[in-house]
């Protein structure tokens, strides 16, 4: 067990596996003859992957509003560079690749659930509720994409050093990082009420 909990691929392909048997175990209970490998399982999958596309990425931008950011005063500033040098550039990595992870799979999800068009439209044309709140969830969470890609990693370059730039360009990037991710903070919350609601009560 220490093999595969001590190595982080191993214990993702654990995962994967107990996922599999979990799938197995569940197809061959009593009522499952309704499970089959068509359209209704592949937007099934899809929403999963969306689904753990949007943990990674919502939970590494809560882990940098409720944890590093906050923290970063406490520490001396000899031990900083580790935070600005290592630990910071894994987090935007899997951070920003969560994001992308998360609104593709949501606009395929989208597209073959059929709402695609009417996510363009604001969900306001059909005037049917679910497409109403899953299109307010997907604009939100198209705004929390751009502000990733666009503003967030742009800034956050310049900040660490990854790119070239002076002590006050390196502050100011640092500082419309924070107020971006901040913002992106804001929005998960009704992003994710939307998306919820959605799926569960309409």
């Amino acid at each position: 067990m220490a093999a595969i909990l001590s190595n982080l691929r191993n214990t993702l392909i654990a995962g994967l596996g107990l996922t599999i048997v979990m799938v197995i175990v569940v197809s061959q209970t009593p009522g499952a003859d309704k499970f089959a490998v068509g359209h209704s399982y592949a937007t099934f999958f899809l929403r999963w992957l969306h689904v753990l596309s949007g943990i990674m990425w919502i939970g590494l931008l809560w882990y940098l509003n409720f944890v590093q950011i906050p923290n970063l005063p406490n520490i001396p500033d000899d031990q900083k560079p580790a935070i600005g040098k290592v630990i910071a550039p894994a987090v935007l990595l899997w951070f920003r690749w969560g994001a992308m992870a998360t609104i593709v799979t949501g606009l395929i999800l989208a597209w073959m659930n059929g709402y695609l068009v009417d996510a363009i439209q604001v969900g306001l044309a059909d005037g049917v509720t679910k497409h109403t709140a899953i299109v307010i969830g997907m604009w939100l969470g198209a705004i929390m994409w751009f502000n990733v890609w666009f503003v967030i990693w742009p800034n956050q370059k310049k900040a660490l050093g990854i790119v070239e730039a002076d002590a006050d360009t390196k502050a100011a990037s640092a500082r419309t990082a924070m107020l971006f991710s901040r913002t992106n903070t804001l929005l998960s919350i009704p992003m994710l009420y939307a998306m919820v609601v959605a799926q569960n009560l309409y």
